[in-house]
């Protein structure tokens, strides 16, 4: 919980950083860049991660790997993150700034989830449907799940909203069983 806040606490410092010097689409371009690169690769992690690394040498193995394909800023931003000895929970730093970097913006990141690929028709309509729900613009992940048999599931942060066929049946089966329907 204490990471937590700390990375809440970083991500916010380095929001309010590149709103002020209007670098924020920049900055966000880099920090997605070495997201996924932490993603891709458990050398890189497990090296930023290790306590037997010293810190010059994480700084030069950032340098290695994003000097020429990052901001100034950024690559300043990564140096006092590790120098700060927070390198460990850089990744979730980066995740708290995606997330309050999306919240300033009024984006709502929306995980769809249904049994087939949607028609770009149904995508379009499915994300103006929650523009105008969240009163936010959308940017919408789909995802592949062939147990909901039938409709979707949109995630939105920690509200869910369930249109699946699997979900209509769940109901229909406690309906059923907690209804004392007699079939004469």
């Amino acid at each position: 919980m204490a990471e937590s806040k700390v990375a809440i606490r970083y991500a916010i410092s380095f929001l309010d950083t590149a709103i002020e010097k209007n670098i924020l689409d920049q900055v966000s371009s880099d920090f997605e860049l070495i997201y996924n690169s932490l993603n891709k690769s458990s050398d890189l992690k497990r090296a930023l991660k290790s306590p037997i690394i010293k810190n010059d040498i994480k700084v030069s193995i950032f340098a290695a790997i994003f000097k020429d394909k990052i901001s100034n800023e950024s690559f300043s931003y990564l140096n006092f993150i590790i120098s700060k000895g927070r390198e460990n929970i850089l990744a979730d730093i980066l995740k708290k700034f995606f997330f309050i970097r999306d919240e300033y913006l009024g984006i709502a990141n929306v995980q769809i989830t249904s049994a087939f690929e949607l028609t770009s028709e149904q995508k379009i309509q499915l994300q103006q449907k929650f523009e105008a729900i969240l009163n936010k613009k959308v940017k919408a992940n789909y995802v592949i799940d062939e147990k909901v048999i039938g409709g979707f599931i949109a995630k939105v942060g920690d509200t869910v909203y369930n249109a699946s066929v699997l979900n209509q049946l769940e109901l229909l089966k406690k309906q059923f069983l907690h209804s004392s329907v007699s079939l004469n």
